[in-house]
């Protein structure tokens, strides 16, 4: 093997121990939160929740995880992201079950505000760790961990439909909690015994750095993403249960539809970046999503709503991994800090904005919002590319 081979293959086998640990916490992420979404019906059933109120519910989730979001940088700059991604995956595990043992809405609200908090730390903290991994790697891995949660949003999903016509919500949750528990134990040894290096020149690099306006568009685009994907996650199972008659087998079916297309598309988001390059990826990705959406909205047939859904889930794959991306590399750990918050701003916005349409207009007309955010995306990363050719041929 010549030096370089070695160079090139050392690092990577180095750090595999601590690259399969956070693969595997993003998908324990996926898998808890995805346990708790194709329970929603149900859980909105148990309390008497109208759409506003659980929109309200949902919002205390949401709120929590990006008020924790905006502190959990300094924790994991005090204690280390990797203790951090070890204690929140824990918390989570175990407050995946309030929800479950609630009987009204504000109830709810309470149980989903301590869920929330569990949430948000473990994704900023997760992400921290991943922008560590992959300065050390020298790899956009990016893709392929949110890729992880995916799938582990998918079997969450998986499993939540196999169990919803036989066990309450508080049953599966129950499973859940054990399961979690244990990953976090098996991640959490390989994470904790095996540091991640950092360059100190990376680092002072990305410090020194300032977010530009091209990061703002970044954090617009990943903002439309996670808008997005937050508003399906949350009222795509109502949808197909109250509006297109779908048993709740079926819903989590349709949430589980999502999730297995956008873990697809993030599999092979590295090679499709590389053939097509960022903009066709995020702008086709985007209309994709549009036309998905306004299907799943408009269809009157079940059937015709998993077409849309499939549709929607390959478009939206990328665009938020991306944006991160895209903001990291103009303004190093700075820009993926703004983008990410932005982008989770969206999933704040989804639940209230599309309770609240549902509540005062139709439940179908709130998702076509969506449909209209996921264009927005495509026209940022076009007026982006635009902006950029026009400074090049000054």
């Amino acid at each position: 093997m010549t030096g370089k081979q070695a160079e090139i293959t050392l690092p990577d086998a180095t750090l595999a121990p601590a690259r399969a640990a956070t693969t595997l916490f993003f998908a324990l992420a996926g898998f808890v939160f995805a346990s708790w979404a194709v329970r929603i019906p149900a859980v909105k059933e148990q309390v008497g929740a109208s759409p506003a109120a659980l929109g309200l519910a949902l919002l205390a989730l949401s709120a929590a995880a990006v008020a924790t979001m905006s502190v959990s940088g300094a924790v994991c700059r005090r204690f280390g992201s990797r203790q951090v991604t070890v204690a929140t995956a824990g918390l989570l595990s175990l407050t995946v079950v309030l929800p479950a043992f609630t009987h009204s809405a504000l109830a709810l609200a309470a149980a989903l505000l301590v869920f929330g908090i569990a949430y948000g730390g473990i994704d900023v903290a997760v992400n921290s760790v991943a922008v560590e991994l992959a300065e050390a790697l020298r790899r956009p891995i990016m893709p392929s961990l949110h890729a992880a949660n995916s799938i582990g949003s998918l079997a969450g999903a998986a499993l939540g439909g196999l169990l919803a016509a036989h066990l309450s919500p508080a049953g599966h949750f129950l499973l859940v909690l054990p399961l979690g528990l244990l990953a976090t134990v098996i991640a959490g040894r390989m994470l904790l015994a095996n540091p991640i290096p950092r360059p100190e020149a990376v680092a002072a690099h990305g410090r020194a750095r300032r977010p530009t306006p091209g990061v703002v568009v970044f954090g617009v685009i990943g903002l439309c993403a996670a808008y997005s994907q937050g508003g399906l996650d949350n009222w795509i199972p109502l949808h197909l249960t109250e509006n297109l008659g779908a048993s709740a087998g079926l819903a989590a079916i349709g949430y589980a539809i999502v999730q297995g297309t956008m873990a697809v598309g993030r599999l092979a988001g590295t090679a499709l970046v590389e053939r097509f390059g960022q903009t066709k990826v995020v702008v086709v990705g985007g209309l994709l999503a549009c036309a998905g959406t306004l299907g799943v909205a408009l269809s009157s047939s079940l059937w015709l709503a998993f077409a849309g859904l499939v549709l929607t889930g390959v478009g939206l794959a990328n665009i938020f991994p991306l944006a991160i991306a895209g903001a990291g590399a103009l303004g190093g750990p700075g820009g993926v800090a703004l983008a990410a918050l932005m982008g989770y701003a969206g999933i704040l916005l989804a639940p209230p904005t599309i309770g609240f349409i549902a509540g005062q207009f139709d439940l179908r007309l709130a998702l076509a919002l969506i449909a209209l955010l996921a264009a927005l995306a495509a026209l940022a990363q076009l007026g982006r590319s635009a902006y950029r050719r026009t400074r090049a041929g000054r």
